[in-house]
């Protein structure tokens, strides 16, 4: 099945719808999303921003906010901006992180955007980010605690340095094997260049070896 890796940050505006309705573009099309929590901050500060670039240039933050509003009633999707901008996602991103593969998770990515972009709750505060999970019937104090463990903290480390390697600069960014795609208006590129590539990749050759080309040289 063709994989679209999609790399998201709690903060970012532009995540939110694309965190919204990228499982409903996925089931459409047969590709498979795997979900990949970062960081913004550590990128930024690496090209010289204290902020948002959303703040830093107000003309740029007027248009991201109207262009966002367009997008959420297009799409159904609850907009409150929140109080604080950006929010830390430090909490959540690390309980996503340590758990990329869980059946649960992109509920739990939908209700953190959801409260944080849709009900300007704390999603920064841990007390705030466990009662989401608790919400969806998960241990979320265990889960919390599981997050604030050196292991999770490493883990996220490790995702923001994969992200700067990989030439990340913004959020959502999805990836088709080395192909990168930005932004929430890209998503649809992103599934259709995953399928165009499955289908001009060669099928994989029969367990134990060629497929039998070794014995007609």
């Amino acid at each position: 099945m063709a994989i679209v890796e999609f790399w998201y940050e709690f903060a970012s505006t532009y995540s939110y719808p694309a965190a919204m309705r990228i499982e409903r573009l996925a089931a459409a099309r047969g590709v498979r999303v795997a979900w990949k929590a970062f960081l913004l901050g550590p990128i930024f500060a690496a090209q010289g921003w204290a902020d948002s670039p959303f703040n830093l240039y107000p003309a740029k933050g007027r248009y991201m906010w109207r262009d966002l509003e367009r997008i959420c009633a297009r799409e159904g999707i609850a907009l409150r901006r929140p109080s604080v901008f950006p929010r830390s996602g430090l909490v959540a991103a690390r309980v996503a992180c340590l758990n990329d593969e869980a059946s649960w998770l992109p509920d739990f990515v939908r209700a953190v955007y959801g409260a944080n972009f849709g009900e300007d709750r704390e999603t920064d505060d841990a007390g705030v980010v466990a009662s989401l999970l608790a919400g969806l019937g998960l241990p979320g104090d265990e889960l919390i605690a599981r997050a604030g463990s050196p292991d999770a903290k490493a883990a996220l480390r490790r995702r923001n340095e994969e992200a700067a390697e990989r030439g990340v600069f913004g959020a959502p960014t999805m990836f088709v094997g080395d192909e990168m795609f930005w932004g929430n208006d890209r998503l649809e590129d992103a599934f259709d260049w995953a399928l165009k590539r499955s289908h001009e990749d060669p099928p994989p050759l029969p367990a134990g070896g060629d497929g039998g080309r070794a014995f007609k040289n």
